[in-house]
């Protein structure tokens, strides 16, 4: 009787999904996904889209967690103009030690250090000389670092993902509505150079109408799993199901479609194939056996929003593949893909006459060549890469694109502007990862996507980056 139920929901997902908006006259039958709790805004505590601070010359940065990821953001921001690095702090002495030499090599003066301690990011936040907390540590610390810091009177930028349940993303999103904090997750792949050349290109008009996006984490992790302190990101898939590391895929995609800039994800829908090559792993690695092992070979998510487009996001850190992040935009008058190879379809009145070379030859059936795409994506090179590429590509970070998101964080601070990326991006993309998992655990029925802005969701109107007049 209970898969009777669940088909008939799924049933009258896709009738309504096929019939929303398509007939005028006719209502498309409703259904009911499972909703999690939503509570009511805390008395006098107010939303956060499009937020704010007082500007500052410098920005003072302290670093928690100095292992993987921490020690390239340290030698970047060393490149930023008007960031000033106070502190850093790893639960181990030799890794702030490496830090510190990265200063050194850079000329800079050495930070303020802290180590030894579990509890010694805290100190680090309750300094009054750090204006911003730089948080790199493993993904079961993010949500209580970056509530502390907040609360600390701090700015928080936080690596991916920043939270994992729907408790840590509503105690986020609250602590930043109630401190009004800027909140930023540290997702590196908005900043990517087919990425943003593409959101340029779809907010010049020149892909049409978006109606659909795609994003991937798609990574066999088989050479990294022992890099991992004490086993946390294994430990991790083991014990869940649903896509626990979305926001590669879900940055470019929400972004492109205007999430809560004028639209919302409304539900998803969570599939996955059965897990087999990482307890395969385990065994042959470890000698160890793993026959509750939780986290799928492949999940796959489709998701709907309030204006009827659709997001596919697609995670697999187990299969032996290319790496991918499957980014793929389609309009009503062009699309755009980027794995494996990169590039654009177009119909022929999609650009002006003139704009590119043989304008009369493009068909939306194949690629456009690549002398076409290079003149495209020189004319729709994003602001940001016309003055951040070259310097971006000399310090480096993922190609550039990790710089080029420390550069943004400093400079929106610097001057009083919104930043690139709010907490209701990091809770929505967040939360692919409990809402999937309830998905799957429901014979993959239907799930409300909550509404994180609680209804400002549409109060920006288009998602734009913010630049000084």
């Amino acid at each position: 009787m209970k898969k009777l139920i669940y088909l008939s929901i799924i049933t009258t997902v896709l009738f309504a999904s096929c019939n929303t908006g398509s007939q005028k006259g006719k209502t498309a039958e409703t259904f009911q996904p499972i909703e999690t709790n939503v509570s009511a805004r805390p008395a006098g505590q107010k939303h956060v889209v499009g937020l704010t601070s007082p500007k500052m010359d410098t920005v003072r940065v302290g670093f928690i967690g100095l292992g993987m990821r921490g020690p390239g953001a340290v030698q970047r921001f060393t490149h930023i103009p008007g960031a000033k690095i106070v502190a850093l702090c790893d639960l181990h002495p030799d890794r702030v030690e490496k830090s510190q030499q990265i200063l050194d090599k850079a000329g800079v003066p050495r930070a303020a250090a802290y180590s030894g301690s579990e509890d010694a990011w805290k100190e680090l936040c309750q300094r009054d000389d750090i204006d911003l907390v730089y948080i790199a540590t493993d993904w079961k610390r993010h949500a209580q670092m970056m509530i502390y810091a907040m609360e600390q009177g701090k700015h928080v930028a936080c690596e991916v993902p920043a939270a994992m349940t729907l408790e840590e993303i509503w105690d986020v999103v609250n602590t930043a509505e109630r401190t009004q904090k800027h909140c930023m997750q540290l997702e590196n792949c908005v900043y990517d150079f087919f990425e943003l050349t593409t959101l340029n290109m779809a907010q010049q008009g020149v892909l049409g109408d978006i109606l659909y996006a795609e994003g991937a984490y798609i990574h066999q992790l088989e050479d990294f799993w022992d890099s991992y302190e004490n086993d946390w990101r294994m430990e991790y898939n083991k014990t869940h199901r649903g896509d626990i590391y979305a926001t590669h895929g879900m940055g470019p995609a929400c972004q492109v479609l205007d999430i809560h800039r004028g639209d919302k994800m409304n539900y998803l829908v969570a599939m996955d194939s059965k897990p087999v090559s990482i307890p395969a792993y385990l065994k042959e690695k470890r000698g160890e056996e793993a026959p509750d092992f939780k986290n799928g070979q492949h999940t796959m998510t489709m998701i709907r929003t309030e204006n009827g487009k659709t997001i596919h996001i697609q995670h697999d850190v187990a299969s032996p593949r290319p790496y991918s992040r499957m980014y793929q935009v389609q309009g009503t008058n062009g699309f755009a893909n980027k794995y494996p190879n990169e590039g654009y379809a177009l119909k022929a009145d999609a650009v002006e006459a003139g704009t590119v070379p043989n304008h009369e030859n493009l068909s939306a059936h194949s690629y456009v060549s690549d002398e076409v795409k290079k003149v495209l994506m020189d004319k729709y090179k994003h602001p940001i890469h016309i003055e951040l590429e070259e310097t971006a590509k000399k310090v480096g970070g993922h190609g550039g694109m990790d710089f080029i998101m420390d550069y943004r964080l400093v400079y929106c601070l610097q001057n009083g502007l919104p930043l690139d990326m709010d907490v209701y991006d990091l809770a929505e993309w967040c939360s692919l990862a409990p809402l999937t998992a309830l998905s799957l655990e429901n014979n993959s029925a239907p799930v409300a996507v909550p509404d994180f802005t609680r209804g400002h969701w549409n109060d920006v109107k288009g998602f734009r980056h913010a630049f000084v007049n």
